[in-house]
């Protein structure tokens, strides 16, 4: 099949990103493995103050999902959102809605989302992928929490968000 003979399947992965996980990383790979077309999400809510601006995330984002993208034969782009994801997937012409469930504290909120985000829109079908086991307990709050506290956050982040982690915690 040619890609004049199909629709791009266009999904996106909406999140804080702040920063980037190799949680995150692990689910991208998945997702453009689905999609021809990925979309990252940042999400930027006033009254939050996140440790990366979403600049910053959304240079991350590219940096280094941009080789997982290629690599999987997608396309990828990272853009920012303030509203609900399932009206910024609409506007993308995104059909699956991709969210990433490390365990059971996870399944039981993203159903009930997933459930609210049907009612809405109905022809966005939300897709849960299972985090590999190496990376099931990285979260991005412990991973800025370690690295505030001078922990080793190596193992949780790729390299390029660590360096960029180091010059926000310098010790």
């Amino acid at each position: 099949m040619t890609a004049s003979s199909h629709t791009l399947r266009t999904a996106i992965y909406g999140g804080s990103f702040d920063p980037l996980t190799n949680g995150h990383l692990d689910v991208v790979r998945s997702a453009c493995r689905l999609a021809d077309r990925l979309v990252l999400a940042v999400g930027v809510h006033p009254g939050k103050a996140p440790l990366f601006s979403a600049e910053e995330r959304l240079a991350m984002l590219k940096e280094v999902c941009a080789p997982i993208a290629a690599e999987e034969n997608a396309a990828l782009e990272a853009i920012t959102f303030g509203n609900l994801i399932v009206s910024t997937a609409q506007e993308v012409g995104a059909s699956l809605l991709i969210r990433g469930l490390r365990d059971g504290t996870d399944l039981d909120y993203e159903m009930q989302m997933a459930g609210m985000n049907g009612a809405m829109a109905p022809d966005i079908q939300t897709v849960f992928l299972p985090a590999s086991p190496r990376v099931r307990p990285i979260t991005a709050t412990l991973v800025r929490q370690i690295a505030a506290m001078g922990g080793d956050v190596a193992p949780f982040v790729p390299p390029a968000v660590l360096a960029r982690l180091k010059d926000k915690f310098p010790r």
